[in-house]
């Protein structure tokens, strides 16, 4: 498995175990995609949350309405200016997710070794005993033996909110199940799960297309979270629902979180612009023992074609304890070892009781993985799997990667306007911060002229060590000089959050007319090569 082959520098020493975390403008390399919710919906959480290094905010439409989000996402920009820092919207579908609607809210007890009646007649109210569920087919998809699992939110398997049941036999529309553990659950909607058995629901839902149509427009959401992407055609579907929507610079990140979408991985992540891996649900599907394969197997892959991929369900006892434990925190770092772009935080941030504190631990816990990384070999992997002969501009992008660690650069900078030669650079995993100048694209309509860049900056933000700023239109004029007005906004930015000092180098990839090129500065300008 090449994936297990990413392991951290021989170089690093055990004294840096005993040695304290140096505070930094950029927590991590490594991004974190913080899910807003009851807990984190505030103008002052959210700039705590920006302050401790979210860089993407996730709606999660499976809970809520539109205006409850719209509200979130008012705070978010009001957070977002006070702050000067920018941050990504995802908008995450529910997609053919069942539940069970708890209409008088009070908590529901349930005893091993009871029996629950699984029922389609929604006319039957819900108790420990009769459970109904808006899916006509349930009966008729399970077989005896199965695993339903019933929660509150998605299933953890330690939190006692969570109920895992056995079937024992169906009767028309009823399915008959085994209790297999206690457990309290609370709340106005209940999620349920059947392992292995493919729901017969479309994954773009109807309630999906109205969310999108009307907030995702209006909002023009940077990214959509396609939840239970089973096939390449789901994000097809997606891609040309966008279309329609005037949206389609929007870029979709498919949620890979059932066996079935295992299967058909590699043609998913094909049509994909990235790749979220879904280890809540997944981690139902398949034994414990094997999702860590899999998940070494798709972040590899990711690697390999230089599209984003992000990890979740990863610190889920911090929604109610103030620390992770030492396997949540070996958990990440791995993450990190395994080449993830991202972490996400869902119930941490969603309704946890420690949102700023979930999202400051895992930033820490990935910069200190960052820090012992392989680059060299993940560098030689990445390298060695690039069909030849090399295009230009992957051999000038791997370049620049390989002169910033020869010449210990603090940062690079690249100058883009679609966001791709960026995403090149980051493909090779450089050590050091990518800062990248998104220069507009002037477009049209055919009814009025506008600047595109806003969107392609914010979708950056997604890529692991990529720092976007807005240039100007003639922020990448040629010329040798480092007062070119892109990257001296570079440069001084950099001065000023701290990444950059006088005599330190930077890696400038920058095109020149139709070519692309490479060159080493040192600030405050003096050109070396």
């Amino acid at each position: 498995m090449q994936g297990g082959q990413m392991i951290v520098e021989e170089n690093a020493k055990l004294s840096s175990v005993l040695t304290p975390s140096k505070p930094s403008y950029i927590q991590s390399l490594t991004k974190i995609v913080g899910t807003l919710g009851p807990n984190s919906r505030s103008v002052e959480v959210i700039e705590a949350c920006l302050k401790a290094g979210m860089s993407v905010a996730r709606f999660d439409f499976s809970w809520l309405d539109g205006d409850y989000h719209q509200e979130t996402l008012e705070n978010l920009r009001m957070a977002m200016k006070n702050t000067k820092k920018l941050c990504a919207i995802m908008l995450d579908t529910t997609g053919p997710e069942l539940q069970v609607c708890n209409k008088t809210g009070n908590p529901i007890d349930f005893k091993a070794d009871s029996h629950v009646t699984v029922t389609s007649d929604l006319s039957k109210d819900l108790c420990a005993e009769v459970l109904p569920v808006d899916y006509a087919e349930l009966a008729k998809m399970v077989r005896k033996g199965d695993t339903v699992y019933l929660g509150q939110h998605l299933f953890t398997g330690h939190e006692t909110s969570s109920v895992w049941l056995e079937v024992l036999e169906t009767k028309g529309q009823d399915v008959v199940c085994l209790v297999k553990n206690s457990a309290t659950l609370a709340g106005s909607m209940f999620t349920v799960y059947v392992s292995n058995v493919p729901i017969n629901l479309p994954t773009l839902t109807e309630h999906d297309k109205q969310i999108i149509s009307k907030w995702g427009s209006r909002n023009n959401v940077d990214f959509i979270s396609l939840s239970y992407t089973c096939h390449a055609e789901d994000v097809k579907e997606l891609r040309e629902f966008l279309k329609k929507q005037n949206l389609s610079e929007t870029q979709i990140y498919a949620k890979v979180e059932t066996v079935e979408g295992l299967k058909h991985f590699d043609e998913i992540l094909q049509e994909a612009d990235g790749i979220i891996f879904g280890r809540g649900n997944l981690g139902i599907d398949l034994p414990p023992e094997k999702v860590f394969l899999f998940q070494k197997y798709a972040v590899n892959k990711c690697n390999i074609v230089g599209k984003p991929v992000v990890i979740t369900r990863v610190v889920d006892s911090m929604t109610g304890n103030l620390r992770p434990t030492r396997a949540e925190a070996t958990d990440v770092a791995n993450a990190v070892l395994d080449g993830a772009d991202g972490i996400m935080l869902g119930a941490e941030t969603l309704r946890g009781l420690y949102p700023v504190e979930s999202i400051n631990i895992v930033g820490k816990i990935c910069a200190e993985a960052e820090n012992v990384y392989n680059h060299s070999l993940h560098f030689k992997r990445i390298i060695g799997h690039v069909e030849e002969p090399m295009s230009y501009a992957e051999s000038v992008a791997s370049s620049a990667v390989r002169s910033a660690v020869k010449v210990k650069a603090a940062i690079i900078v690249v100058f883009t306007s679609s966001g791709r030669a960026a995403r090149l650079i980051a493909k090779y995993r450089p050590p050091v911060p990518v800062v990248a100048i998104v220069t507009p694209r002037l477009c049209t309509n055919s009814l009025k002229w506008t600047f595109s860049g806003a969107a392609q900056a914010r979708q950056l933000l997604g890529v692991r060590g990529v720092y976007p700023i807005f240039g100007s239109p003639d922020a990448a004029t040629s010329g040798s000089s480092s007062e070119e007005p892109g990257l001296r906004l570079a440069i001084e930015h950099g001065r000023l959050v701290g990444l950059l000092k006088s005599n330190d180098r930077i890696v400038v990839f920058q095109k020149i007319g139709d070519s692309a090129v490479v060159k080493i500065i040192e600030v405050p300008g003096q050109l070396l090569v």
